[in-house]
């Protein structure tokens, strides 16, 4: 939603900065009427001294927009200072304002939103009606700008709101997948996976994605990851549970009373995030206290992308999960195949632990066997399901 603003007023700031180049203007802005005041939400200023600054307010009494509107002040004013009725504002004369363009900006419903103004210190007898309309086409533009980002705003609130509620109600299960070692089928651990029940009916990683957008990544996975760590009282005390979360939950501290009283060493953290990191050192800073307590970390998806791999260089991870898109051709591609028998020895090399992921034939698991890779999980294994199914 940041992003999205940011990049909205990125633009509106731009078509100001147009208009007041074209029409020859020291300042361009958008107000907003709110609440009896009068709101400076985007400015382009070619004058620093005049002030008048993004969320700066005034009564909109004592504003031209508000004689504008109701038709004490005209639209158009070659120099305010020859007007009576603008000579009473203290701006007229204090600024001085000279020449001022101004028009509503009126919305669909029709409500007048604000204003879209111009003016500059000097006068100028060459502004005409023409000059006018070109303030009234960018007040249209910006009137279509405000309205489709009240709508997106509104879409997002509506969306923050369901994930709260979501959250609140735990209008979520979570399946579990065995993780098995390859030699002899054992169950060693258990990945916790989400399932959501809204409609319409989305995939997980889905709803996750539109939790990063609307800013609530953090509040869902440590939702998901307080209900998944339930099932250490339920599996084998030699059976390790697999979480999921993104840095961003790391970095945000969405962890840090996550498993206050639980044994570390029975769970697995996995990183999910196909995007490179700014600081891994601080990561790891985070992550230490637990990795002493006896926490694993994994890095998922390897051999998905280049993002992958600095994970792995960078946090040292316990455990290498190959991402099952290297695994649906490691049995019919040789070069899938020789990445794979690579992170296997890479893996041999630093000590880490490999899991193949998407395990979902035969020919796919006698190959892992041949390149020694130890664990495996897949449908071929197991699918995703309630842990009643796994655990008696």
């Amino acid at each position: 939603m940041t992003d999205r603003r940011s990049m909205a007023d990125d633009l509106v700031l731009e078509a100001l900065r147009s208009l007041r180049s074209l029409l020859a203007m020291d300042v361009a802005f958008v107000s907003e009427f709110r609440d009896g005041r009068r709101v400076f939400r985007h400015v382009d200023s070619g004058d620093a001294s005049i002030p008048v600054g993004v969320g700066a307010s005034d009564a909109l009494e004592d504003s031209y927009c508000q004689r504008i509107v109701d038709g004490r002040l005209p639209g158009l004013m070659q120099d305010a200072r020859a007007v009576p009725e603008a000579l009473r504002l203290r701006a007229t004369r204090e600024i001085p304002v000279g020449a001022h363009l101004s028009v509503p900006i009126r919305l669909d419903d029709g409500r007048i939103y604000g204003t879209l103004c111009c003016f500059s210190r000097a006068g100028n007898s060459g502004l005409g009606q023409r000059d006018l309309e070109i303030v009234r086409c960018f007040a249209d533009m910006a009137s279509r700008f405000i309205q489709e980002q009240a709508a997106h705003e509104r879409k997002e609130r509506e969306l923050q709101a369901l994930h709260r509620e979501v959250l609140a109600a735990q209008r979520f299960h979570i399946v579990y997948q065995p993780i098995v070692q390859v030699a002899d089928r054992r169950v060693v651990g258990y990945e916790a996976l989400a399932r959501f029940v809204d409609p319409p009916a989305r995939p997980p990683d889905q709803w996750f994605r539109e939790a990063e957008r609307i800013g609530m990544q953090t509040p869902l996975e440590v939702g998901v990851m307080r209900k998944a760590l339930q099932a250490l009282e339920l599996v084998p005390a030699s059976v390790y549970v697999s979480i999921n979360a993104s840095p961003r939950t790391i970095l945000e501290g969405g962890i840090d009373s996550l498993f206050d009283g639980e044994d570390c060493a029975r769970v697995l953290l996995e990183l999910t995030e196909h995007s490179s990191v700014d600081d891994y050192a601080v990561i790891a800073r985070v992550l230490a206290p637990l990795r002493r307590r006896g926490l694993r970390i994994a890095v998922d998806d390897a051999g998905a992308g280049y993002a992958s791999f600095r994970h792995i260089l960078k946090l040292r991870p316990d455990v290498i999960k190959l991402d099952n898109s290297l695994i649906r051709q490691v049995d019919s591609d040789r070069g899938y195949r020789a990445l794979a028998a690579a992170l296997v020895r890479f893996a041999e090399e630093t000590g880490s632990e490999v899991v193949a992921e998407g395990v979902e034939t035969q020919a796919e698991l006698q190959v892992l066997e041949e390149l020694e890779v130890g664990h495996a999980q897949g449908y071929l294994l197991g699918r995703p399901a309630p842990l009643e199914r796994y655990v008696a």
